[in-house]
């Protein structure tokens, strides 16, 4: 069939745009490198714990930075959820215990900030120097993942992955998001790199730029080396952390009532007949895990008087973690109490960051009946008000629970506001053998690198722990097991240059990110306009075949 005369001659005359393919074809060209962005996004899975494998977190970032450049935006957005459901899915595989639909769901909802982000590289990828702004937004991302929604869920950051790796004393500078930041920047760097040398040699500095790009990524990777990570004592203390055990891993581990508190109250009353026979040096301060108080002691006198049973058997102040009663009857509150064997219980920390669906429900009425697990949380925890700084024997301690871990600014109050040394107090029995006790660990060697402070974990089930500020894991109990560990530990009052930064570094990498995409869409519309490019038809820079830088 002959075609109308100015359909003809677009289809003939030279520099007509070719005809746009179909939706299934698109579909099919674009299958390949949907493979790859999973197969990517696994191997950035495989960088975090419990695998560690931490030089794939830069192959995943490169390998991302690769399948999105010069896409468009569209192509972008899918390629990066395509790249972040299936690392989500290996990473929180730990939630299976709660339900399949749950770590799906959450997977899915991690995995839209991803695609957020292969939208924006992909805009970034047609500006110079597009391996800086493709790093900027691995920052911006997980900045937003922290937040967002219901106080954000920061797993899965690149700095977890990088706890013990070269990258690790950046965060002394910068906390984790210097971290991350370096970690995508040397992908970037090294896809750059990659582009250069298969591409076709059309400027004669090519080669030169690909060793350029391949030099800064090496100097990135390097660069930690050149951070002194501050590790002298202003003081010492000895404690003992006390990991009681639970009945049984996952849900129902609290086993009977008063169980799992005569597990932690057994453990101290064992340390303290090992400290009398000489076995082990008496501590100044020995610390309990969250949830190690079943029950609520100011209301059971069973529970009241076991613990100080326990208290005064070991003969110092003993931090112990059990839930209180909230300020209404629908709330209790996570607290962290110091007990002291003479006066009984005083200071306390109350968890400022329960954890949506986890520790308490959004919009219960509407989701419960909808979703009847949901019921299973009877009540929700009330958020606490400040930091956990207190004084426990003569230590002043920093104390966060349990997944506040993972969020930059409560474990950085704790160090701004006088805390000497980091307590994470945590009950990981829900999640016993899955990986997640040790990704949190992770997350606890790299605040010890980040605030210059040891760092005590005390699980009821494991991985207790004891973390040198520089990181190192000095000692560390097996999970599902009743122990207890005794160490003399540093005592810190000197702040790192990331404590005294604070989110400063997060927000100017972010923001930089963001605006390199608003400039990257102001020239696209500016090239439009120009006539430059046709609407909907890919710019030059947009294929794989690299430019000039």
């Amino acid at each position: 069939m002959a075609l109308p005369d100015d359909q003809e001659r677009s289809a003939t005359e030279p520099g007509a745009p070719a005809p746009r393919p179909g939706r299934l074809t698109r579909i099919r060209g674009g299958l390949p490198r949907t493979g790859l962005a999973v197969v990517c996004g696994l191997l950035l899975g495989l960088a975090f714990p419990p695998f560690d494998l931490w030089p794939l977190s830069i192959l995943g970032a490169a390998g991302l930075s690769l399948l999105v450049r010069g896409r468009t935006v569209r192509q972008g957005a899918w390629t990066g959820f395509a790249f972040g459901f299936p690392f989500f899915l290996l990473l929180l595989d730990w939630l299976r215990v709660i339900g399949t639909d749950a770590m799906i769901g959450l997977a899915a909802l991690e995995a839209l900030f991803v695609a957020a982000m292969g939208a924006g590289l992909a805009l970034t990828s047609r500006l110079r120097a597009w391996p800086l702004w493709a790093a900027c937004l691995w920052v911006a991302q997980e900045w937003a993942r922290d937040r967002l929604p219901f106080g954000g869920f920061p797993w899965g950051r690149l700095a977890f992955a990088n706890t013990g790796s070269p990258f690790t004393p950046l965060a002394a500078l910068g906390g984790a998001p210097l971290v991350t930041f370096a970690v995508a920047l040397c992908g970037a760097l090294l896809a750059w790199a990659s582009l250069r040398v298969r591409g076709p040699l059309r400027a004669r500095r090519m080669p030169r730029a690909a060793a350029f790009a391949g030099v800064g990524a090496v100097a990135t990777v390097l660069a930690g080396y050149a951070v002194p990570v501050p590790t002298a004592a202003d003081d010492t203390v000895k404690v003992a952390l006390v990991q009681g055990n639970v009945a049984q891993p996952g849900m129902d581990f609290l086993g009977r009532p008063m169980m799992v508190l005569n597990n932690h109250a057994a453990a101290t009353e064992r340390l303290a007949a090992d400290v009398k026979a000489g076995k082990v040096p008496r501590p100044d301060a020995v610390i309990w895990p969250e949830n190690s108080s079943d029950l609520n002691p100011f209301l059971d006198p069973a529970a009241y008087a076991r613990i100080n049973q326990a208290v005064q058997a070991i003969g110092v102040p003993t931090l112990v973690g059990a839930l209180i009663d909230g300020p209404d009857n629908q709330h209790v509150q996570n607290e962290g109490i110091v007990w002291d064997p003479n006066t009984g219980p005083g200071a306390s920390y109350t968890k400022q960051h329960p954890v949506p669906f986890g520790e308490y429900v959004p919009f219960r009425a509407e989701l419960s009946t909808v979703i009847t697990r949901l019921q299973r949380i009877a009540r929700d925890f009330y958020p606490g008000t400040h930091s956990g700084v207190m004084q426990l024997g003569p230590a002043r301690i920093g104390d966060v629970i349990c997944f506040e871990v993972a969020y930059d600014e409560i474990v950085r109050d704790t160090v701004n506001q006088g805390g000497r040394v980091i307590v994470v107090q945590t009950n990981n029995a829900t999640y016993a053998l899955t990986g997640q006790p040790e990704q949190q660990l992770a997350m606890s060697r790299l605040r010890a690198v980040e605030h210059g402070r040891a760092v005590l974990i005390a699980a009821t089930s494991g991985i207790s722990a004891v973390v040198a500020p520089d990181g190192t894991v000095l000692q560390h109990t097996k999970e599902l097991t009743a122990a207890e560990l005794s160490a003399t530990v540093p005592l810190r009052d000197g702040k790192t240059v990331a404590d005294r930064v604070g989110a400063a570094p997060e927000w100017a990498l972010a923001v930089a990110g963001l605006l390199a995409c608003g400039a990257a869409l102001l020239g696209g519309v500016r090239r439009r306009r120009s006539g430059g490019i046709p609407d909907g038809t890919p710019a030059e820079s947009e294929s794989l075949t690299p430019v000039a830088p």
